[in-house]
């Protein structure tokens, strides 16, 4: 969406810092030995607690009031009672809700216990990434240029991107214009560029071994299509003329 009043703006920092709450809480409250059901559960009674409503479902009919992805899986992961958290596994956990009429999105992945798959470095890379693409962006920055940085820098790091996943707009719901903010440099994508007043959210999918996704049995949760670990995360932001303004910097992924 594109914020043309000040109720649309502060109705976008309230949805925002409600996602951005749970989901710093649900990080803290993460333990070995929990369910990922647990971690839903507790989310659930966060965003009630704010007054919103889990997006995946009450959009999508998501069995799941978050989606939580462990090791191959990295999103869209369906919370269940059967996964237990093991010393060591990587866990994406990604919150997006809605609140009086406005929708956020925010998503993080970290390492429960010791690093033991040594994935802390590529988790790492991701969210480090992700704060230097927000750092680039602005209105009138052209869209693939931030995906070449966001590729260039996965490269450089000794990983590569998932192709057919990105960042969106966001606002009056879950999914708007732009769509297809991709981690990677699109020749195609040569016109389009972020507005001045937009709110948008980016997100990383940082890829060890593979480039495109492979939907489980499920229906829901993503893997490579070559396996490997992905990371990702995602901040939803305010494009201004100069520097955005992160409307989910309460998750914490900024510290």
């Amino acid at each position: 969406m594109v914020i043309k009043t000040e109720e649309e703006l502060q109705g976008m920092k309230r949805v925002s810092e409600a996602v951005a709450l749970t989901l710093q809480k649900m990080t803290a409250y993460t333990q070995i030995g929990m369910s990922t059901k647990d971690i839903d559960e507790y989310g659930r009674q966060l965003l009630g607690a704010l007054g919103a409503k889990s997006a995946p479902y009450e959009t999508y009919g998501f069995p799941g009031y978050s989606c939580i992805s462990v090791n191959k899986e990295f999103a869209h992961g369906v919370p269940s009672d059967k996964v237990r958290l093991k010393n060591g596994d990587i866990i994406n956990i990604d919150v997006s809700a809605e609140l009086a009429g406005f929708w956020s999105d925010n998503g993080c992945s970290f390492v429960v216990g010791e690093d033991i798959q040594g994935v802390q470095h590529l988790v790492d890379t991701s969210k480090e990434i992700l704060l230097e693409a927000i750092a680039h962006i602005s209105g009138g920055v052209k869209i693939a240029d931030i995906g070449n940085l966001i590729e260039t820098k996965a490269k450089k790091a000794g990983y590569i991107v998932i192709r057919d996943l990105g960042g969106h707009g966001v606002g009056r719901s879950l999914h708007e214009e732009p769509s297809g903010i991709m981690n990677y440099y699109d020749r195609h994508d040569k016109f389009r560029r972020f507005r001045k007043d937009s709110v948008v959210a980016i997100e990383t999918f940082i890829s060890t071994k593979s480039a495109f996704i492979e939907t489980a049995a499920d229906g829901w949760a993503f893997s490579g299509s070559k396996g490997g670990f992905v990371a990702q995360h995602e901040h939803t932001i305010l494009v201004t003329s100069s520097k955005p303004i992160i409307l989910t910097a309460a998750n914490g992924i900024t510290t």
